[in-house]
């Protein structure tokens, strides 16, 4: 693929490679390079190179919008039998008043399921006309069924209701599958468990391409071919594992380490008391282990 940079202006766009990795708690667990300059296509063998090695995907597979689409939402409940926790391009959008207010949207219009036809905001049947098949460069085959207006001509409304210039019947393609991954989709992420799961996205991932590019400076591939700049991203992304793993052992060590100073007075205390017995008055010396021990209850609880 190639990057959108051309700083010398002459069309000769930089080479590059689309980086992708899963994390947990911001440790890289698996990662590998396409060729693709979108998201969408590279999921599926991303997921499937991850499961070649000996992992275990987990119950929810959390990605953003760059990777919602049909093929990857079936491909991952009906084959990998897990949840996809994946928005899709228009998700924000939809959520919008003013899309869900507008009457010249396909998903507000009123459906008639007896019938199986539209009713279009100019009052006029949209019926079913015949079903629709599209294959993509991939193979992947989407389904559709096709409506169309019984008759636009002296439409008041027709120029907000399409741009097309010809004077055809309006049509309108659904996707019954889509739908219904969108309708999920949507589901899921208002659940308050997995809604959870799916905002810790940003802060899980994210931080690892901001570490990357600012505290090892890695801002381009320094090995040409695909097996070379997959050694030289690997050993970026296991220092920054390590990075990470040395701050978490130097946190738990001084956590350790670290006693309160109320405690080392409360032991030296008892520790006079227990060893020298004319510091300490007489009723006392028969309990001065139980003083001890106290003192120690005292603190901890």
């Amino acid at each position: 693929m190639r990057m959108k940079d051309d700083y010398m202006r002459n069309d000769q766009l930089k080479p590059g490679y689309n980086l992708q990795i899963a994390t947990e708690n911001q440790y890289v667990l698996a990662y590998d390079l396409f060729p693709n300059p979108t998201d969408t296509k590279t999921l599926n063998p991303f997921l499937d190179s991850f499961l070649e090695q000996p992992n275990e995907l987990p119950e929810y597979i959390v990605a953003d919008a760059g990777y919602g689409s049909e093929e990857n939402y079936m491909y991952i409940n009906d084959i990998l039998h897990k949840t996809p926790l994946i928005t899709y391009a228009s998700y924000h959008k939809e959520n919008k008043k003013t899309y869900r207010d507008s009457p010249f949207v396909v998903d507000n219009w009123r459906y008639l399921e007896e019938e199986d036809m539209y009713i279009c905001p100019a009052h006029r049947a949209v019926p079913f006309k015949r079903y629709s098949r599209r294959k993509d460069k991939s193979g992947f085959v989407r389904y559709f069924k096709i409506y169309e207006c019984e008759n636009c001509r002296g439409c008041p409304v027709r120029s907000q209701c399409t741009k097309a210039k010809s004077e055809r019947n309006r049509q309108i393609l659904v996707n019954n599958t889509w739908h219904y991954f969108k309708a999920e989709c949507k589901k899921k992420l208002l659940e308050e468990k997995t809604g959870s799961i799916y905002r810790k996205r940003k802060i899980d991932v994210e931080p690892v391409f901001g570490h990357l590019k600012t505290h090892l400076a890695f801002q381009r591939f320094h090995l040409r071919g695909k097996q070379g700049a997959k050694i030289d991203i690997g050993l970026a992304l296991m220092a920054l594992n390590l990075r990470k793993l040395r701050k978490y052992m130097e946190r738990k060590r001084r956590k350790e380490e670290k006693t309160s100073p109320i405690l080392k007075l409360t032991i030296k205390i008892g520790l006079v008391f227990f060893w020298r017995k004319d510091y300490c008055p007489t009723p006392f010396l028969k309990d001065r282990q139980l003083l001890v021990f106290a003192h120690l209850l005292l603190f901890i609880f």
